[in-house]
């Protein structure tokens, strides 16, 4: 059963996974490209090994990680002690944060201008007390809008300190850490814990009471990183990493894939070892259960590991080159394939599809995977496409982030709340290892060529938190649209019904 369910999920990994490839096997058959053997070997490996990474992750997830964080919530909230669940989901959102392997990258990043390790643990505490204010918003049924209008106002009064504190050229990189630090490891069990206390503890609202928990989860990292940035007193520099594919493939392969098992185990681990902790203090969950969700750990662990390690080592290297080159070429193909490459991009992450899977459940339906993967894709694309045009301006992230923030936090107040909570969960699950490891340095190698290695730092950065800005606005706007539309049928059917004659009504009878 198992591998039938493997290889739907793997033919879905697929038709995701295609166009992008597509794209850049016919960019390289241009004059314009002149890829390597080395980068197009890695590149080739690397989209088999992003097939089937995608594949077995989504397995893994629906055999154990949404089913493990159903179960912790539902089993914690049933214990009726708010001491306890609160206390629990502060520590579990702190562990699983320091062991997300993404956030490991954000530190290195960030190393020149404050210590790694306390950064890692400040954005541990930043993650562990918004899931604690995200738990706190299910049990007393406080409105998800107005804490986001709340805290975003505190992310903006935190980005002026750091402007006075003249550190800004950090603000890009700390609205990217919201995206990154979200992770494919975290979003599953996060959201599913989401669903399980709600389940228990909501009202006739549980479906948009289960959602906002990554939306939340997203500010603590932002918050985070601009404390660091406002309370350091030293200049922050950047170093362009080595984009340059491995010629020896394999052995580059076999290094990263070692690098990322051990990653990927420490942070799991820490995930399986607090569900066994549950499983013996109070679910008592059956021994069948208990090996489904084994097995599903294991097709969640192999498939991340597959998939970190064919887009680090196979997609990085195209994406730099195809930055760098392109805008050597010309800046309006830049944007086009930016647009172009986004709407593509946000299918082949993993999360992606668990986010949009569990919307149409909760919503019964309602909201359409179709649905919600159009609006992604429209969102992202464009977003990349704005990227590219403050990558060729040269101007700053601010001019995006206030009135993209505006605009979402003002729809949250016309549309029904259950959008605003998944546009928001879409933001943190959009911009995934798909676009830190290829978008972004496809944003850098553009920067390199058009601006300089200085002004990556300010240039480049930011490409992830737009893509994670981008779903609050589009998605919302699929909400403000059925609102429009369904009132718009109400008045054609009232309409009909007064302009029909006694007799039509009497024959309607």
């Amino acid at each position: 059963m198992n591998l039938n369910a493997l290889w739907a999920k793997i033919r879905e990994a697929l038709v995701s996974a295609l166009p992008v490839t597509a794209i850049v096997y016919l960019l390289a058959l241009t004059p314009l490209f002149n890829f390597s053997g080395a980068e197009l070997g890695s590149f080739t490996i690397g989209a088999a090994a992003l097939v089937l990474g995608i594949g077995m992750f989504n397995l893994g997830a629906d055999l154990a990680m949404t089913p493990m964080g159903t179960h912790v919530g539902a089993g914690l909230s049933r214990q009726r002690k708010l001491g306890l669940l609160l206390a629990v989901c502060f520590v579990l959102g702190m562990l699983i944060t320091i062991a997300e392997p993404d956030l490991q990258v954000l530190a290195n990043q960030v190393s020149a201008v404050m210590n790694g390790t306390v950064l890692v643990y400040t954005v541990g505490i930043g993650v562990g007390l918004f899931l604690l204010t995200a738990v706190l918003k299910i049990v007393f049924r406080k409105p998800l809008s107005q804490l986001l209008m709340l805290f975003y106002m505190l992310l903006f009064a935190l980005a002026l300190l750091l402007a006075v504190n003249d550190n800004l050229a950090l603000l890009p990189l700390a609205f990217d850490s919201g995206g990154v630090t979200t992770g494919p490891i975290t979003v599953p069990f996060i959201m599913a814990l989401g669903v399980g206390i709600s389940g228990v503890l909501g009202d006739r609202k549980s479906q948009e009471n289960s959602f906002g928990l990554v939306a939340l989860c997203s500010i603590g990292p932002v918050a985070a990183v601009l404390l660091l940035g406002i309370f350091s007193d030293r200049t922050l520099t950047y170093q362009v990493p080595d984009y340059a594919a491995d010629a020896h493939i394999w052995e580059g392969f076999v290094h990263t894939a070692v690098h990322t098992a051990r990653e990927v185990a420490i942070a799991l681990g820490l995930i399986v070892l607090f569900f066994l902790i549950c499983q013996f203090a109070f679910l008592k969950l059956p021994r069948k259960r208990l090996q489904r969700i084994a097995v599903g750990v294991l097709f969640t662990y192999l498939g991340l590991v597959v998939f970190l390690t064919g887009v680090n080592v196979g997609f990085m290297p195209i994406g730099f080159k195809l930055g760098r080159e392109l805008a050597g070429w010309n800046e309006g193909f830049l944007t086009i394939f930016g647009l172009a490459v986004g709407m593509l991009v946000v299918l082949a992450e993993p999360a992606i599809h668990v986010l949009t899977g569990q919307v149409e459940d909760v919503t019964g339906g309602y909201i359409t995977k179709k649905s919600m993967l159009l609006g992604l894709c429209i969102g992202v694309g464009g977003a990349i496409a704005l990227s590219m045009l403050r990558i060729i301006f040269d101007f700053s992230l601010v001019y995006y982030l206030i009135p993209g923030y505006f605009l979402s936090l003002a729809l949250s107040l016309f549309v029904p709340p259950v959008y605003t909570a998944i546009a928001f969960d879409s933001g943190g699950t959009a911009s995934g290892p798909m676009t830190s490891g290829f978008i972004l340095p496809f944003a850098v190698g553009a920067c390199m060529t058009l601006q300089g290695g200085e002004a990556v730092l300010r240039d480049a950065f930011g490409v992830v938190a737009l893509v994670a800005m981008a779903p609050l606005i589009t998605i919302q706007l699929l909400g403000f649209r059925a609102i429009v539309s369904e009132r718009i049928a109400e008045r054609r059917a009232m309409k009909r019904i007064l302009d029909a004659d006694d007799q039509q009504i009497i024959n309607f009878m």
